[in-house]
């Protein structure tokens, strides 16, 4: 049944969640739930779900418990902020969620003053909580209350272990409040609340075990008591150890807590902000609670609207690795906990020994495939292009270095869209091919990618990458796809004065600009690169016979592919080679909105490529003329 937003409406601020009694924040948590699902159902751009549904009542007790803007509440992983939007007066704006010009998915500090930070990357939390934390203890300003949210998996990145190490070692007081709901996208590697590892590993906890579980068989009754035995000590372990963890560390432990019990919620913040040293306050949520479709799915709760469309990249990427696997039992994959997102659920299913969610932990996942390719494995990290630059020391220097053959599979390259300036995978193409012998090829079709695979796995002895767009895949016949190393010459004019040269999912905007451009007796030769590193020498060979050369890539433009194009082509022809136009992404961080329109704005469409042309042909008339 619908319920409407009376309560929420009359939310201005925090404040007004303060007045409510029991009963108005039960409705108004109902009223929140309801709201939340309709607005991101009937977003074009969809947004994430199940993770809000789960934090309404703790957002709830948040707010009530601490005042906003004056006491600093911050939020990781960021996606799990709507409520928090919510009460503090964005409902308006949720029409506009990330839609261009529109209400970012994220904390966004050019929204409110009651975002702090623009946390869309997970684990860092702990760390900008324990610098505020330091900078206030270092001023003489009033006494503020510095609140790190983390949760929904981001307790896995190890990022997120050096700021508690450091916050218990310096006794700031930071309340660092746990929202345990056992996921991260799909289901979290490694719960922190049930962690056993350190009563396990124990040497005089492994011998009594071992002893008392003997004795326990032998007796009359042996199996029933040998059941009871084992319960006993789970129920042991989950109530002593989470404590102990955080006392080591320095920090004080309440929990866990009923994350949907408010009034429980609010009587635990009150203790934590009573002590005078780093509390861990530990709550229990159900992420996509309220909502069945969320509550009932089991991979992510409905973490976000997205998921792998048929005919896509990823969607080929998910078909190729699984026949890469059948064909190869040395194939093994690894996600950064997601592997719903990255399409490799097909394989986990078909596979399972054979695929490793290793959480929110990107340099670990990199580096233990540099570990399992040095013991004769290829693995293949997918991963979204933003988290890798997270891991790029891993990648420069435990695989690059040791000239390893694992494969990067780069989803969500090049500009993304909705998720805004940190999701846009800007950095890949720049970055990956400065690590030397790195190999890395970028699909401009289905078809292509799976040829891709194959080739790296054949062809690389080394590291190697594939990196694609999260927008649609063109589909080709099969002499639209090239093979190998090679560069393929999709339209050949030997007498064309331009050439365009399109990288990856650029390939259709050169493509449809060399056809306009014939329109208007231009004539023009284009190349796929397919492999932007090592470039073709064939590509280069022939673009050095053009009076024009314009390369256009969807990353960014300083040393990108088109800067490499360039530097090889006066390396080709020192004196009278070609003018060369490099048409990338500027260095900026760019807002969210539609693909298509953005990369548009930046000229990275066939108008822009036709006007680039143009305005060459104009500036040479004008020369010769």
């Amino acid at each position: 049944m619908e319920v409407t937003s009376v309560l929420l409406e009359e939310i201005k601020g925090p404040k007004d969640v303060r007045k409510l009694d029991g009963d108005q924040l039960a409705e108004l948590a109902e009223e929140i739930r309801t709201f939340i699902v309709d607005s991101v159902n009937a977003s074009p751009s969809g947004g994430h779900l199940g993770s809000n549904l789960g934090a309404v009542e703790l957002t709830l007790a948040l707010h009530r418990s601490f005042h906003s803007p004056h006491d600093l509440i911050l939020w990781d992983t960021g996606h799990q902020a709507y409520v928090h939007k919510l009460l503090t007066g964005r409902h308006a704006e949720f029409t506009t969620l990330r839609e261009a010009g529109g209400m970012s998915g994220y904390p966004s500090r050019a929204e409110s003053e009651h975002d702090f930070i623009e946390n869309s990357h997970a684990s860092t939390v702990l760390s900008y909580a324990h610098g505020m934390a330091t900078a206030l203890d270092l001023g003489d300003g009033p006494k503020r209350h510095v609140v790190a949210v983390i949760g929904d998996g981001a307790l896995t990145g190890g990022m997120a272990f050096e700021g508690l190490n450091n916050i218990g070692n310096s006794g700031r007081r930071v309340i660092t409040i746990l929202n345990d709901n056992g996921r991260s996208y799909a289901p979290t590697a490694s719960r922190l609340g049930d962690s056993l590892v350190k009563l396990r590993a124990h040497p005089m906890y492994r011998r009594n075990t071992a002893r008392i579980e003997r004795l326990v068989r032998d007796l009359p009754g042996g199996e029933v008591l040998e059941r009871g035995w084992d319960s006993a000590t789970h129920a042991l372990r989950e109530m002593f150890e989470p404590p102990a963890f955080f006392e080591d560390l320095g920090v004080s432990y309440l929990g866990p807590l009923d994350g949907h019990d408010i009034d429980a919620l609010e009587t635990a913040l009150t203790t934590a902000k009573e002590m005078d040293r780093p509390v861990v306050v530990h709550v229990l949520t159900q992420k996509g609670r309220g909502y069945a479709p969320a509550e009932n799915d089991p991979v992510k709760h409905l973490h976000d609207m997205g998921s792998v469309k048929e005919g896509s990249y990823t969607d080929a990427f998910s078909k190729a690795i699984v026949a890469e696997a059948a064909a190869r039992p040395e194939v093994v994959a690894l996600t950064a906990a997601m592997p719903d997102s990255i399409g490799l659920l097909p394989m986990m299913e078909r596979f399972p020994d054979r695929v490793f969610d290793v959480g929110i932990a990107e340099q670990h996942a990199v580096t233990s495939a540099a570990g399992m390719a040095m013991m004769g494995l290829r693995p293949v990290f997918a991963v979204y292009s933003t988290f890798l630059t997270r891991a790029f020391d891993q990648v420069n220097l435990d695989v690059g270095l040791h000239h390893l053959p694992v494969l990067f599979c780069l989803d969500r390259a090049g500009v993304t869209g909705n998720d805004g300036a940190s999701h846009h995978g800007l950095l890949d193409m720049v970055l990956l091919t400065k690590v030397p012998d790195m190999v890395v090829f970028a699909p401009s079709s289905y078809q292509e990618l799976p040829q891709m695979m194959g080739d790296a796995l054949d062809l690389c002895d080394g590291p190697a990458a594939i990196r694609w767009t999260k927008t649609a895949a063109p589909h080709v016949g099969p002499d639209e796809v090239g093979s190998g190393l090679s560069a393929r010459c999709t339209r050949a004019d030997e007498a064309a004065d331009v050439c365009l040269i399109g990288v990856g999912k650029m390939l259709a905007a050169a493509q449809d600009a060399a056809d306009r451009l014939a329109d208007e007796g231009i004539a023009c030769t284009v190349w796929d690169p397919r492999v932007v590193k090592p470039l073709d020498a064939e590509l280069l060979t022939d673009a050095a016979r053009h009076h024009l050369v314009v390369t256009i890539e969807d990353g960014l433009r300083e040393g990108g592919v088109g800067s490499a194009i360039a530097d090889s082509l006066r390396d080709l022809a020192p004196v009278g080679g070609p003018d060369v136009r490099v048409l990338g992404v500027p260095v900026a961080y760019l807002p969210h909105g539609n693909v298509d329109v953005i990369l548009a704005d930046l000229g990275l469409d066939a108008d822009g490529v036709v006007a680039e042309v143009t305005a060459w042909r104009r500036t040479t008339s004008n020369q010769t003329g």
